[in-house]
């Protein structure tokens, strides 16, 4: 016959340490990058567009930056998620 779940909980002692959740080390993380190109309006468009979408605040991204074709801009959101 199976033994009661709270049979178990009455034989650990109370000193015993009880295990919590950590905060992920920098080891822990992977780095994404996510990269937007294209024309000033439609960058801006987007990451506008991701913010009400509650991908990302505006703030977190790049400032618009000019790529090797003229008239295009590119905007760079740095984000981490937990390897494995």
């Amino acid at each position: 016959m199976p033994k009661n779940f709270l049979m178990f909980a009455s034989e650990t002692s109370a000193s015993a340490p009880i295990e919590t959740s950590v905060e992920p080390t920098l080891s822990d993380r992977e780095s994404l990058k996510i990269l937007v190109i294209g024309s000033r309006r439609g960058v801006t468009s987007t990451i506008q567009n991701l913010h009400r979408l509650r991908f990302a605040e505006v703030r977190e991204w790049s400032p618009l930056i000019p790529t090797a074709n003229p008239g295009e801009v590119m905007s760079i959101l740095s984000r981490y998620i937990l390897a494995g």
